[in-house]
């Protein structure tokens, strides 16, 4: 799921792509080429955030108890993986436009699998925490490069077809990733989990090296590394309508993320549900979003991508005042808890991969520093809200009830406030499709 948040709404711009792959010379397509191993590499590489996240998460209640942590604790390593992947995609992208894409992809699967065995043998929850902190970084940094190495060798018509094949495994890994946690906990132990991810580092870092081909040579590297970004983000940051978007993503990843880290605690614990049927639930929510995203990315051109949003941002805000309902005054019953975590998984996909088109579409002449950023913001706000959903402890769902209606809120303000269209860009809506697109009113 996670990594549905930042892959696929970079991916699914098409601005971005036509506009990074217009700079790729000939020579460098004769030099390396584009195969079907490759391609299977970078989607491997896009699975890391879900699987090293999701198969972890329907084991929560029983890491509270292994390593007399409280749901607060427990929920703190997902901030330090989230806050890891927002780093490690923020600071990858510009270092490897600095020295080349395959050492450093190389060096950061290699950490990743390091750290997922100090995941697997940590004693404490202080030292999952610092692992999965290091887990996320080398994730985020090895998820940017892989998809910077499809940027480099594919260009135009064939660039939108492959960036959207590995989209795709958004779908799947968040599908496959609780049901086979639930698999382990039921046949062996939780920290099983962190083994298979060290084992899939293992096979990434063979494939890596087998299929994945240095496709960025020296005279297309630049020196401007990170000081060069951060002029590009004061110049991103510096645009109303980008920001606007940036909130419209930000606040639904976060109160994606106060389910993502609640939800097992309030299924589980509070309601008596088994870890299997948890991760067939998360699983089925899961898949919600993936249609929701389908069923967008078919609308596109038909209905104002504004409007596709607010329908998600309503949804959403629905779904989090009927938890918070629930959780005041009814107990929290577990048929309404898990149609509201269906209908907020759903939402996500109406809005998170059309407020990335869109925040993309801001700033076209850094599509890059654009996209670092909004997956930076994500990140982060997943990473801040999953302990403070577990504020109330392990039998309550107010906090996250709050946090779900907070960050639907605050959506919709950056879409309708901040992200409001010019006058004169909603009068050119009625006479361009481009305007449809970008700057329709909702």
């Amino acid at each position: 799921m996670t990594a549905v948040s930042t892959t696929r709404m970079d991916e699914m711009s098409p601005l971005t792509s036509a506009t990074e792959a217009s700079v790729v010379p000939d020579p460098v397509r004769r030099q390396a080429r584009i195969t079907s191993a490759l391609v299977a590499t970078v989607i491997l590489l896009t699975a890391i955030a879900p699987l090293a996240t999701d198969m972890y998460v329907p084991a929560f209640p029983r890491v509270a108890g292994d390593l007399s942590a409280s749901a607060t604790q427990v929920q703190l390593t997902l901030t330090t993986f989230f806050v890891g992947m927002a780093l490690g995609q923020l600071i990858g992208g510009p270092v490897s436009d600095q020295r080349g894409r395959r050492r450093p992809l190389i060096a950061a699967i290699v950490m990743m699998s390091v750290a997922s065995v100090v995941c697997a043998l940590a004693p404490s929850i202080g030292v999952m925490m610092v692992a999965r902190l290091v887990q996320g970084f080398s994730g985020g940094w090895a998820m940017v490069i892989g998809r910077a190495v499809i940027v480099d060798l594919a260009a135009g018509a064939r660039l939108v077809r492959l960036l959207n094949v590995i989209a795709g495994v958004g779908g799947v890994a968040p599908i496959a990733g609780p049901l086979l946690g639930a698999v382990i906990l039921q046949m062996s132990h939780w920290r099983v989990s962190f083994w298979v991810v060290a084992a899939l580092g293992v096979v990434m870092t063979l494939a890596v090296l087998l299929a994945v081909p240095e496709s960025l040579p020296f005279d297309r590297r630049h020196g401007g590394g990170l000081r060069a970004f951060a002029v590009a983000g004061r110049q991103v940051l510096a645009q109303r309508r980008y920001v606007g978007y940036l909130l419209v993503s930000g606040s639904a990843m976060g109160a994606l993320f106060a389910y993502v880290a609640t939800s097992a605690f309030v299924l589980q614990s509070m309601n008596g549900m088994s870890p299997i049927a948890y991760s067939v639930d998360f699983a089925v929510n899961a898949g919600g979003m993936t249609v929701a995203a389908l069923i967008a990315a078919r609308l596109a051109g038909r209905v104002a991508t504004r409007k596709v949003i607010l329908v998600g941002q309503a949804a959403a805000l629905a779904a989090g005042v009927a938890m918070l309902v629930g959780a005041l005054w009814l107990g929290t019953p577990m048929l309404l808890a898990v149609v509201c975590f269906f209908v907020l998984m759903s939402a996500q996909g109406l809005i998170g991969p059309n407020g990335g088109a869109l925040a993309s579409a801001e700033v076209p002449e850094h599509p890059g520093t654009g996209s670092a950023i909004l997956g930076f913001v994500q990140w982060v706000a997943a990473g801040i809200i999953a302990p403070i959903a577990g504020l109330g402890g392990e039998h309550t769902a107010v906090p996250m009830a709050l946090l779900m209606v907070a960050g639907a809120a605050l959506s919709m303000i950056g879409l309708l406030v901040l992200a409001r269209p010019e006058k004169t860009a909603a009068a050119g809506a009625a006479t361009t499709g481009n305007g449809v697109l970008h700057h329709s009113a909702p």
